[in-house]
């Protein structure tokens, strides 16, 4: 009996715990093996090992517990193992333990007598991976959820560093406003100050010299004394009040100095962002980012424009890799019409978003790929702008004018279209040499200066017969064509900037999305006075008009003329800097609160021009971040550049 119970502590100590059962069907055989002493009974598996196994029998009938007592009873065995065969099996019953708290339940070790080797090895390795199994996975849990909720922390830390990160700028940015607004007051004042003062002299020296004349008359004289002393006295009270303002300019100045510093810093840190925001929302399978963040009717749309702007900017921050996942979606994947790209594609599948085909994204598209080649050095996608070009060919043949259509089911002309098509043409011939480029282009010019160029009243045309005001025609005369070629074309660059500027800028009330309103002065899609909506900011175009300034500021120092030059750097400045108050923090989760930037001051709004800027107070748009972007850098799109 000694030895019985050894041999029992024994088998267990073998045994492999295992965290789930399987179940077991067995029959007691008869003493000599030739017969059964009981039906099947049900088992479970509690415990098994190389050698045997333990089994967990519920209801067991008491006569059989005792015959299973009896020394060198032996059982047949159905091991039923999940995924796998029956395993048959013999075994001599080693010990019997009843549980004393159910006393109708009772655990039964068991020996093996006869079991296939193989069948028996597959039992171990079930059982030692359902030991192991169960924990791992719960490990694997367990980090997971711990890695889930350091990442959830990481995450909102982030967003809260971003949001506090625009906060900061938008801070500085009124406050530098104010600043360079005191600083003009003081200006203005000391003017005012020193006209006076040399009004005043000038009244002296005239009394003074008629003094001089009656020294012999003594009440004229001192008459005369008496005006000049007051004169004086007065004279020196404006210059006293004069020194006062020269300290606080003084005061007023350095504080602007620092916070230019900090401006700067800050800016630098939203533009970083602001990529990162362009990054972030590229699509992996197609490659194409989402034009608008926040705008539920068009989610998961990409506009080509928008992908050739984002195309550029990844070209200017040199991240290839990125701009060749989109060019290989159109040059692959993307469905076309009549040779041309619809409009817009959904993000996802890149399946066409809108069924429309405009010549002007066709375009972007198009200028996009010759900013990348020029830069990269990669001819990849040359083929496909030529393709693009042989299809807005092809449609400017159709004209006696040589102009382009706004698309090919399309009746109306656009300035703008045929100014993105004298860029396009003219980039095409810069890089390939071909003349067929410059003839077309050189017809888009023609045709501008017969449709769309007025030197009398508006200078610029929204498009054949359409004398409209549209902000984005203007910009993009100076970007496309240039200060200079307009010159020699009769036109004044000066003058369109001044009517763009008179006609299109606006001062508004800015609602930003967390409540706080601020006063942003910008460009708005057309003439305030023409809108009953009134003055609204576009971001994207307001950056059109900066990178505009800072083209004739470059211009005007190729020509050495510094005072002129610094007049329009001022100008870019100033609209960069109310620039500066429209950025936003992402909205959604994957934007991670980085910096971007709205479409406009207003939602749903009408542009007058026959279609209305995004839904959402707080939708970000891709034009506008990139836009902003190429501001920043003075980056022209429309001018290729080494």
């Amino acid at each position: 009996m000694r030895f019985q119970k050894n041999y029992a502590t024994a088998q267990r100590r073998q045994y492999v715990r295992l965290d789930s059962v399987f179940p077991v069907m067995f029959r007691i055989l008869k003493s000599d093996g030739q017969g059964f002493l009981s039906d099947w009974i049900q088992g479970f598996t509690s415990n098994i090992s190389k050698g045997g196994i333990c089994l967990e029998v519920n209801h067991l009938n008491p006569n059989l517990a005792e015959i299973l007592k009896g020394p060198k009873t032996k059982l047949a065995l159905n091991i039923e193992m999940p995924l796998a065969n029956i395993v048959n099996a013999k075994a001599v019953v080693a010990w019997v333990k009843n549980d004393v708290n159910i006393p109708e339940k009772y655990f039964i070790g068991l020996s093996y007598e006869t079991i296939d080797a193989v069948e028996n090895n597959r039992l171990i390795r079930y059982a030692r991976v359902k030991k192991f199994f169960v924990p791992l996975v719960l490990t694997a849990i367990l980090i997971l959820s711990i890695a889930f909720v350091i990442n959830t922390y990481l995450n909102m830390e982030l967003i809260k560093g971003n949001k506090a990160i625009v906060k900061e700028l938008v801070a500085i940015l009124q406050e530098s406003t104010i600043a360079q607004q005191k600083i003009k007051d003081i200006t203005r004042e000391k003017s005012d100050l020193e006209l006076k003062i040399e009004t005043l002299n000038l009244r002296i020296k005239a009394l003074d010299e008629e003094r001089e004349k009656r020294k012999e008359e003594a009440n004229k004289i001192a008459q005369l004394s008496s005006q000049i002393e007051k004169l004086t006295e007065e004279k020196n009270l404006l210059q006293d009040t004069l020194i006062k303002l020269q300290h606080k300019e003084s005061s007023v100045t350095e504080e602007l100095l620092q916070l230019d510093k900090k401006k700067t810093t800050l800016e630098k840190a939203n533009i970083d962002k602001m990529y990162h925001w362009l990054l972030v929302h590229q699509n992996p399978r197609t490659g194409l980012v989402m034009s608008f963040e926040g705008d539920a009717n068009i989610k998961d749309w990409a506009f080509i424009y928008d992908e050739s702007l984002v195309i550029q900017v990844y070209t200017i921050f040199a991240d290839y890799e990125r701009v060749k996942k989109i060019l290989n979606f159109f040059d692959r994947k993307a469905k076309r019409s009549n040779d041309m790209f619809f409009n817009a594609y959904y993000v996802n599948d890149g399946s066409p978003a809108e069924f429309i085909v405009h010549s002007g994204p066709n375009i972007w598209l198009g200028i996009a790929i010759m900013q990348y080649t020029i830069k990269s050095n990669d001819l990849s996608y040359v083929k496909l702008s030529e393709d693009i070009a042989r299809a807005i060919m092809s449609l400017q043949n159709k004209d006696a004018d040589g102009g382009l259509r706004g698309g090919p089911d399309i009746d109306w002309y656009s300035t703008e279209h045929n100014l993105d098509a004298y860029a396009f043409f003219n980039m095409l011939y810069e890089v390939t040499g071909k003349k067929q480029y410059s003839d077309a282009r050189d017809k888009i010019l023609n045709w501008l200066l017969t449709h769309t160029y007025d030197k009398q009243d508006v200078p610029i045309k929204r498009g054949k017969g359409d004398a409209t005001i549209a902000t984005d025609t203007y910009a993009w005369s100076i970007a496309a064509i240039g200060p200079q070629k307009l010159e020699e074309l009769g036109m004044n660059p000066d003058r369109i900037m001044e009517f763009a500027e008179q006609s299109c800028a606006v001062s508004v009330s800015y609602k930003r999305p967390e409540g706080q309103t601020i006063q942003v002065r910008g460009f708005d899609f057309a003439p305030q006075r023409h809108i009953p909506r009134g003055g609204v900011v576009s971001s994207e175009w307001t950056a059109q008009m900066i990178v505009a300034f800072k083209i004739m500021s470059d211009y005007y120092l190729k020509k050495d003329m510094a005072a002129k030059a610094r007049d329009y750097e001022v100008k870019a400045e100033e609209y960069l800097l109310e620039l500066g108050k429209m950025v936003i923090s992402s909205p959604s989760p994957s934007g991670q609160g980085e910096s971007c930037l709205p479409y406009a001051t207003g939602d749903f709004v009408d542009t007058g021009h026959g279609w209305t800027t995004p839904k959402g107070s707080s939708t970000g748009s891709v034009a506008g971040t990139c836009y902003a972007i190429f501001a920043y850098y003075n980056y022209n799109p429309l001018q290729l550049k080494k």
